[in-house]
Protein backbone atom coordinates (compact mmCIF):
# COMPACT_ATOMS: atom_id res chain seq x y z
CA UNK A 1 0.00 0.00 0.00
CA UNK A 2 1.32 3.25 -1.07
CA UNK A 3 1.75 6.29 1.90
CA UNK A 4 -0.51 9.01 1.74
CA UNK A 5 0.57 12.57 0.27
CA UNK A 6 1.00 15.59 2.66
CA UNK A 7 -2.53 16.70 2.40
CA UNK A 8 -4.50 13.32 3.13
CA UNK A 9 -1.82 12.72 5.81
CA UNK A 10 -2.54 16.38 7.33
CA UNK A 11 -6.60 15.12 7.11
CA UNK A 12 -5.45 11.73 8.77
CA UNK A 13 -3.88 13.27 11.81
CA UNK A 14 -7.27 15.36 12.32
CA UNK A 15 -9.32 12.28 12.34
CA UNK A 16 -6.31 10.68 15.11
CA UNK A 17 -6.48 13.41 17.10
CA UNK A 18 -10.60 13.30 16.91
CA UNK A 19 -10.96 10.16 17.73
CA UNK A 20 -8.36 9.90 20.66
CA UNK A 21 -10.14 12.79 22.51
CA UNK A 22 -13.24 10.71 21.97
CA UNK A 23 -12.36 7.32 22.87
CA UNK A 24 -9.51 7.93 25.93
CA UNK A 25 -11.49 6.97 29.01
CA UNK A 26 -11.28 10.42 31.04
CA UNK A 27 -9.60 8.44 33.93
CA UNK A 28 -6.54 7.71 32.67
CA UNK A 29 -6.25 11.61 31.51
CA UNK A 30 -4.68 12.18 34.95
CA UNK A 31 -1.07 11.23 35.24
CA UNK A 32 -1.10 9.59 38.55
CA UNK A 33 -4.42 7.58 37.53
CA UNK A 34 -4.40 4.28 39.11
CA UNK A 35 -4.76 1.19 37.00
CA UNK A 36 -4.68 -2.72 37.74
CA UNK A 37 -1.00 -3.11 36.32
CA UNK A 38 -1.87 -6.18 34.60
CA UNK A 39 -4.94 -5.05 32.28
CA UNK A 40 -2.40 -3.27 30.11
CA UNK A 41 -1.46 -6.55 29.25
CA UNK A 42 -4.81 -8.34 28.38
CA UNK A 43 -5.66 -11.88 28.69
CA UNK A 44 -9.03 -13.71 29.67
CA UNK A 45 -9.65 -12.18 32.90
CA UNK A 46 -9.92 -8.87 31.40
CA UNK A 47 -12.17 -9.71 28.69
CA UNK A 48 -15.01 -7.82 30.36
CA UNK A 49 -12.89 -5.78 33.03
CA UNK A 50 -14.57 -2.22 34.27
CA UNK A 51 -10.44 -1.13 34.59
CA UNK A 52 -10.17 2.09 32.24
CA UNK A 53 -6.98 1.01 31.15
CA UNK A 54 -8.87 -2.84 29.77
CA UNK A 55 -11.64 -0.08 28.27
CA UNK A 56 -8.94 1.61 26.68
CA UNK A 57 -7.49 -1.49 25.55
CA UNK A 58 -10.90 -2.59 23.39
CA UNK A 59 -11.07 0.43 22.07
CA UNK A 60 -7.93 0.58 20.22
CA UNK A 61 -7.92 -3.30 19.16
CA UNK A 62 -11.78 -2.22 17.82
CA UNK A 63 -9.77 0.16 15.54
CA UNK A 64 -6.81 -1.82 15.18
CA UNK A 65 -4.75 0.26 16.59
CA UNK A 66 -3.34 -2.30 19.20
CA UNK A 67 -1.51 -3.39 16.22
CA UNK A 68 -1.99 -0.44 13.63
CA UNK A 69 0.84 -1.85 10.89
CA UNK A 70 -1.13 -5.15 10.65
CA UNK A 71 -3.05 -6.26 7.75
CA UNK A 72 -6.75 -5.64 8.25
CA UNK A 73 -7.90 -8.83 7.25
CA UNK A 74 -6.20 -10.20 10.31
CA UNK A 75 -8.00 -7.05 12.73
CA UNK A 76 -4.72 -4.90 12.71
CA UNK A 77 -5.21 -0.91 11.80
CA UNK A 78 -3.83 -1.97 7.89
CA UNK A 79 -2.38 1.83 8.27
CA UNK A 80 0.60 2.91 5.72
CA UNK A 81 4.11 3.51 7.67
CA UNK A 82 3.20 7.13 7.21
CA UNK A 83 -0.02 7.08 8.40
CA UNK A 84 1.75 4.72 11.46
CA UNK A 85 4.53 7.77 12.28
CA UNK A 86 0.79 9.92 12.67
CA UNK A 87 -0.78 7.77 14.95
CA UNK A 88 2.15 8.00 17.21
CA UNK A 89 3.15 10.67 16.99
CA UNK A 90 -0.23 12.38 18.22
CA UNK A 91 -0.15 9.25 21.02
CA UNK A 92 3.13 10.73 22.13
CA UNK A 93 1.62 14.35 21.69
CA UNK A 94 -1.38 13.84 23.55
CA UNK A 95 0.29 11.51 26.50
CA UNK A 96 -2.05 9.01 25.96
CA UNK A 97 -0.71 5.82 27.35
CA UNK A 98 -0.24 2.57 24.89
CA UNK A 99 -3.34 0.40 25.24
CA UNK A 100 -1.74 -2.76 25.21
CA UNK A 101 1.71 -3.96 26.17
CA UNK A 102 1.93 -7.50 24.91
CA UNK A 103 4.82 -10.19 23.80
CA UNK A 104 1.90 -10.97 21.17
CA UNK A 105 2.05 -7.46 19.65
CA UNK A 106 6.29 -6.87 20.53
CA UNK A 107 7.50 -10.44 19.08
CA UNK A 108 5.44 -13.16 18.10
CA UNK A 109 2.90 -11.19 15.71
CA UNK A 110 5.54 -9.76 13.61
CA UNK A 111 7.37 -13.35 12.97
CA UNK A 112 3.53 -15.18 12.57
CA UNK A 113 2.95 -12.29 9.60
CA UNK A 114 6.16 -13.68 8.07
CA UNK A 115 6.55 -17.12 9.05
CA UNK A 116 2.63 -18.62 10.08
CA UNK A 117 0.14 -20.16 7.25
CA UNK A 118 -2.98 -18.66 6.27
CA UNK A 119 -4.81 -20.98 8.86
CA UNK A 120 -1.89 -19.66 11.74
CA UNK A 121 -2.31 -16.10 11.12
CA UNK A 122 -6.72 -15.89 11.29
CA UNK A 123 -6.27 -18.46 13.82
CA UNK A 124 -3.61 -16.05 16.53
CA UNK A 125 -3.35 -12.81 15.26
CA UNK A 126 -6.78 -11.71 16.25
CA UNK A 127 -6.67 -12.85 19.61
CA UNK A 128 -3.36 -11.12 19.91
CA UNK A 129 -4.80 -7.55 18.69
CA UNK A 130 -7.91 -7.89 20.87
CA UNK A 131 -5.82 -8.95 23.63
CA UNK A 132 -7.67 -12.14 24.13
CA UNK A 133 -4.76 -14.26 25.06
CA UNK A 134 -1.50 -13.35 26.83
CA UNK A 135 2.09 -15.37 25.44
CA UNK A 136 5.18 -15.85 26.70
CA UNK A 137 8.60 -16.48 25.26
CA UNK A 138 9.96 -20.25 25.72
CA UNK A 139 13.76 -18.96 25.14
CA UNK A 140 15.95 -19.84 27.52
CA UNK A 141 17.10 -23.00 29.12
CA UNK A 142 19.24 -24.28 32.43
CA UNK A 143 22.34 -25.17 30.20
CA UNK A 144 21.06 -22.97 27.12
CA UNK A 145 21.46 -19.33 27.73
CA UNK A 146 23.88 -17.10 25.85
CA UNK A 147 24.25 -20.20 23.54
CA UNK A 148 20.90 -20.48 22.99
CA UNK A 149 21.23 -22.90 20.04
CA UNK A 150 22.70 -25.66 22.42
CA UNK A 151 18.70 -25.85 23.52
CA UNK A 152 17.55 -29.73 24.70
CA UNK A 153 13.63 -29.77 25.04
CA UNK A 154 12.56 -32.59 23.36
CA UNK A 155 9.81 -32.28 20.83
CA UNK A 156 9.30 -35.75 18.78
CA UNK A 157 6.94 -36.55 16.00
CA UNK A 158 4.49 -39.09 17.45
CA UNK A 159 2.18 -39.28 14.19
CA UNK A 160 -0.82 -37.02 14.94
CA UNK A 161 0.65 -34.81 17.42
CA UNK A 162 3.97 -33.31 18.80
CA UNK A 163 5.26 -34.90 22.21
CA UNK A 164 7.60 -32.26 24.23
CA UNK A 165 9.40 -32.42 27.39
CA UNK A 166 12.12 -30.83 28.95
CA UNK A 167 12.40 -27.80 30.68
CA UNK A 168 12.82 -23.46 30.22
CA UNK A 169 13.70 -20.51 32.62
CA UNK A 170 14.00 -17.29 32.91
CA UNK A 171 10.10 -17.62 30.97
CA UNK A 172 8.93 -14.12 31.36
CA UNK A 173 5.15 -14.85 32.92
CA UNK A 174 4.49 -17.64 31.95
CA UNK A 175 2.42 -18.64 35.08
CA UNK A 176 0.11 -15.20 33.97
CA UNK A 177 0.53 -16.50 30.23
CA UNK A 178 -2.20 -18.35 28.44
CA UNK A 179 0.16 -19.46 25.41
CA UNK A 180 4.15 -19.95 24.82
CA UNK A 181 5.68 -19.10 21.98
CA UNK A 182 8.45 -22.16 22.02
CA UNK A 183 12.37 -23.42 20.77
CA UNK A 184 12.28 -27.21 20.81
CA UNK A 185 14.90 -29.66 19.23
CA UNK A 186 13.27 -31.68 16.43
CA UNK A 187 16.43 -33.27 15.66
CA UNK A 188 18.94 -34.21 17.92
CA UNK A 189 22.23 -34.92 15.36
CA UNK A 190 22.45 -31.32 14.34
CA UNK A 191 22.26 -27.79 16.24
CA UNK A 192 21.13 -24.77 14.76
CA UNK A 193 19.59 -27.01 12.16
CA UNK A 194 17.99 -29.21 14.40
CA UNK A 195 15.34 -26.87 16.38
CA UNK A 196 11.76 -25.81 15.55
CA UNK A 197 9.63 -23.28 16.71
CA UNK A 198 5.96 -24.25 17.92
CA UNK A 199 3.04 -22.76 19.76
CA UNK A 200 2.05 -24.11 23.22
CA UNK A 201 -1.45 -23.76 25.20
CA UNK A 202 -0.10 -23.22 28.63
CA UNK A 203 -3.35 -24.83 29.95
CA UNK A 204 -2.52 -28.06 28.13
CA UNK A 205 -1.90 -31.13 30.87
CA UNK A 206 1.89 -31.52 31.42
CA UNK A 207 3.12 -27.81 31.58
CA UNK A 208 3.70 -26.65 35.10
CA UNK A 209 5.60 -22.94 35.76
CA UNK A 210 7.59 -22.20 38.84
CA UNK A 211 7.93 -18.46 40.01
CA UNK A 212 11.58 -17.35 40.27
CA UNK A 213 12.20 -14.64 43.02
CA UNK A 214 14.81 -12.16 42.32
CA UNK A 215 16.91 -9.72 44.04
CA UNK A 216 14.38 -6.99 43.95
CA UNK A 217 11.98 -9.03 45.75
CA UNK A 218 9.54 -9.47 42.51
CA UNK A 219 8.66 -12.91 40.35
CA UNK A 220 8.82 -11.82 36.84
CA UNK A 221 10.17 -14.81 35.63
CA UNK A 222 9.70 -18.72 35.67
CA UNK A 223 11.09 -22.12 35.20
CA UNK A 224 8.82 -23.81 33.17
CA UNK A 225 8.44 -27.51 32.98
CA UNK A 226 6.72 -29.53 30.14
CA UNK A 227 6.20 -33.34 30.73
CA UNK A 228 4.72 -35.38 28.13
CA UNK A 229 2.94 -32.49 26.63
CA UNK A 230 0.87 -32.72 23.70
CA UNK A 231 0.27 -30.21 20.89
CA UNK A 232 -1.45 -30.50 17.47
CA UNK A 233 1.11 -31.03 14.30
CA UNK A 234 -0.82 -27.47 13.11
CA UNK A 235 0.97 -25.89 16.16
CA UNK A 236 4.40 -25.94 14.51
CA UNK A 237 5.25 -22.58 12.59
CA UNK A 238 7.45 -22.40 9.77
CA UNK A 239 9.32 -25.91 8.39
CA UNK A 240 10.29 -28.88 10.78
CA UNK A 241 14.09 -27.78 12.13
CA UNK A 242 13.51 -24.06 10.49
CA UNK A 243 13.11 -22.69 13.40
CA UNK A 244 16.39 -20.89 14.13
CA UNK A 245 15.81 -18.64 11.26
CA UNK A 246 12.59 -17.57 13.31
CA UNK A 247 14.51 -17.73 16.34
CA UNK A 248 16.54 -14.90 15.42
CA UNK A 249 14.13 -12.80 14.02
CA UNK A 250 12.16 -12.72 16.45
CA UNK A 251 14.87 -11.29 18.79
CA UNK A 252 15.30 -8.36 16.87
CA UNK A 253 12.52 -7.50 17.49
CA UNK A 254 12.12 -8.47 21.10
CA UNK A 255 15.81 -6.11 21.13
CA UNK A 256 14.16 -3.24 19.56
CA UNK A 257 11.14 -3.04 21.92
CA UNK A 258 13.16 -3.97 25.56
CA UNK A 259 15.23 -0.48 24.17
CA UNK A 260 12.11 1.48 23.59
CA UNK A 261 11.09 0.93 27.71
CA UNK A 262 14.37 1.35 29.56
CA UNK A 263 14.51 4.78 29.57
CA UNK A 264 10.33 4.93 30.94
CA UNK A 265 11.00 3.20 33.54
CA UNK A 266 11.50 -0.16 32.63
CA UNK A 267 13.91 -1.68 34.86
CA UNK A 268 15.58 1.86 35.66
CA UNK A 269 13.46 3.05 38.55
CA UNK A 270 12.03 5.53 35.57
CA UNK A 271 8.86 6.13 37.43
CA UNK A 272 10.43 7.19 40.62
CA UNK A 273 11.16 11.11 38.89
CA UNK A 274 13.34 12.98 37.01
CA UNK A 275 16.85 12.68 37.34
CA UNK A 276 17.65 16.45 37.74
CA UNK A 277 14.91 17.14 39.62
CA UNK A 278 15.61 14.40 42.15
CA UNK A 279 19.13 15.78 42.45
CA UNK A 280 18.13 19.46 43.48
CA UNK A 281 15.70 18.09 45.77
CA UNK A 282 17.98 16.15 47.66
CA UNK A 283 21.38 17.72 47.27
CA UNK A 284 20.36 21.34 46.55
CA UNK A 285 20.47 23.77 43.73
CA UNK A 286 23.42 26.19 43.33
CA UNK A 287 22.98 30.32 42.59
CA UNK A 288 22.06 29.98 38.87
CA UNK A 289 19.56 26.65 39.71
CA UNK A 290 21.57 24.31 38.72
CA UNK A 291 21.74 20.83 40.51
CA UNK A 292 24.60 21.82 43.10
CA UNK A 293 27.59 19.16 42.83
CA UNK A 294 29.37 20.02 39.37
CA UNK A 295 30.85 16.64 38.93
CA UNK A 296 26.74 14.93 39.59
CA UNK A 297 25.39 17.53 37.18
CA UNK A 298 27.15 16.55 34.17
CA UNK A 299 26.79 12.80 34.77
CA UNK A 300 22.94 13.21 35.12
CA UNK A 301 23.12 15.58 31.78
CA UNK A 302 25.46 13.16 29.78
CA UNK A 303 22.69 10.45 30.56
CA UNK A 304 20.07 12.25 29.65
CA UNK A 305 21.52 13.20 26.42
CA UNK A 306 22.57 9.33 26.04
CA UNK A 307 18.93 8.44 26.13
CA UNK A 308 17.62 11.40 23.79
CA UNK A 309 20.34 9.93 21.41
CA UNK A 310 18.80 6.40 21.62
CA UNK A 311 15.25 7.39 21.66
CA UNK A 312 16.10 9.41 18.19
CA UNK A 313 17.91 6.41 17.11
CA UNK A 314 15.05 3.77 18.10
CA UNK A 315 12.62 6.29 16.07
CA UNK A 316 14.91 6.30 12.61
CA UNK A 317 15.71 2.20 12.89
CA UNK A 318 11.79 1.86 13.32
CA UNK A 319 10.98 4.26 10.38
CA UNK A 320 13.69 2.02 8.60
CA UNK A 321 12.52 -1.46 9.61
CA UNK A 322 8.86 -0.60 8.72
CA UNK A 323 10.50 0.64 4.97
CA UNK A 324 12.87 -2.50 4.68
CA UNK A 325 9.90 -5.02 5.95
CA UNK A 326 11.79 -5.52 9.46
CA UNK A 327 14.34 -5.13 11.99
CA UNK A 328 18.11 -5.46 11.47
CA UNK A 329 21.18 -6.43 13.54
CA UNK A 330 21.38 -3.13 14.29
CA UNK A 331 18.91 -3.88 16.88
CA UNK A 332 21.91 -5.43 18.96
CA UNK A 333 23.74 -1.92 19.30
CA UNK A 334 20.13 -0.63 20.68
CA UNK A 335 19.48 -3.31 22.73
CA UNK A 336 23.40 -3.15 24.27
CA UNK A 337 23.30 0.89 24.13
CA UNK A 338 19.94 0.95 25.98
CA UNK A 339 20.71 -1.47 28.84
CA UNK A 340 24.13 0.06 29.47
CA UNK A 341 22.16 3.56 29.88
CA UNK A 342 19.39 2.37 32.26
CA UNK A 343 21.63 1.28 34.58
CA UNK A 344 23.96 4.22 34.50
CA UNK A 345 19.89 5.79 35.58
CA UNK A 346 19.30 4.03 38.05
CA UNK A 347 22.97 4.15 40.10
CA UNK A 348 22.90 8.11 39.24
CA UNK A 349 19.19 7.73 41.14
CA UNK A 350 20.63 5.91 43.87
CA UNK A 351 23.56 8.16 44.78
CA UNK A 352 21.28 11.01 44.17
CA UNK A 353 18.92 9.91 47.10
CA UNK A 354 22.17 9.10 49.10
CA UNK A 355 21.00 7.02 52.50
CA UNK A 356 17.53 7.50 51.21
CA UNK A 357 17.99 5.21 47.95
CA UNK A 358 19.21 1.79 50.56
CA UNK A 359 15.74 1.45 51.69
CA UNK A 360 13.98 -1.69 50.98
CA UNK A 361 10.91 -1.58 53.12
CA UNK A 362 9.14 0.15 55.94
CA UNK A 363 8.87 3.69 57.43
CA UNK A 364 11.38 6.68 56.91
CA UNK A 365 11.21 6.08 52.96
CA UNK A 366 8.86 8.14 50.39
CA UNK A 367 7.76 4.88 48.01
CA UNK A 368 9.42 7.06 45.06
CA UNK A 369 12.36 6.03 46.99
CA UNK A 370 11.69 2.42 47.21
CA UNK A 371 10.76 2.32 43.72
CA UNK A 372 14.66 3.27 42.62
CA UNK A 373 15.77 0.87 45.18
CA UNK A 374 13.63 -1.82 43.90
CA UNK A 375 14.64 -0.76 39.97
CA UNK A 376 18.13 -0.30 40.61
CA UNK A 377 18.26 -4.01 41.89
CA UNK A 378 16.15 -4.78 38.74
CA UNK A 379 18.06 -3.07 36.30
CA UNK A 380 21.04 -5.32 36.74
CA UNK A 381 19.15 -7.75 34.73
CA UNK A 382 19.13 -5.13 32.37
CA UNK A 383 22.07 -6.51 30.09
CA UNK A 384 20.83 -10.40 30.65
CA UNK A 385 17.51 -10.38 29.03
CA UNK A 386 16.90 -10.07 25.72
CA UNK A 387 20.63 -11.50 24.84
CA UNK A 388 23.34 -10.67 27.00
CA UNK A 389 25.55 -7.75 26.36
CA UNK A 390 28.17 -9.94 25.48
CA UNK A 391 26.37 -11.66 23.21
CA UNK A 392 25.06 -8.37 21.42
CA UNK A 393 28.49 -7.01 21.36
CA UNK A 394 29.86 -10.36 19.11
CA UNK A 395 26.42 -9.91 16.71
CA UNK A 396 27.68 -5.90 15.97
CA UNK A 397 30.88 -7.38 15.84
CA UNK A 398 30.13 -9.96 13.07
CA UNK A 399 26.81 -8.81 11.29
CA UNK A 400 27.33 -4.94 11.36
CA UNK A 401 31.26 -4.48 11.26
CA UNK A 402 31.82 -7.86 9.53
CA UNK A 403 35.33 -8.55 11.58
CA UNK A 404 36.04 -12.21 11.39
CA UNK A 405 36.08 -14.52 13.99
CA UNK A 406 39.25 -14.47 16.80
CA UNK A 407 41.76 -17.29 15.90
Amino acid sequence: MADFGAGELDAFRVEVRDWLEANYPAELRDPKAQTDPEAIWGGRAFAGSSDPQSVWMRRAAEKGWTAPGWPAAYGGGGLTPAQARVLDQEMSAGRYRPPLASFGVWMLGPVLLEYATEEQKREHLPKIINGDFRWCQGYSEPGAGSDLASLATRCEDKGDHWLINGQKVWTSYANKADWCFCLVRTDTTKKHEGISFVLIDMTTPGVETRPIKLISGESPFCETFFTDVKIPKDNLVGKVNGGWEIAKRLLQYERQNISGGFGSGGGAGGSAGDLGQMAKTYLGSDSHGRVDDRDLRMRITKNKMDFDCLYKTIARTAAEARASNGPSAATSIIKYAAATFAQERSELMVETMGHQGLGWEGEGFSPAELVATHGWLRSKGNSIEGGTSEVNVNVVAKRVLGLPDPK
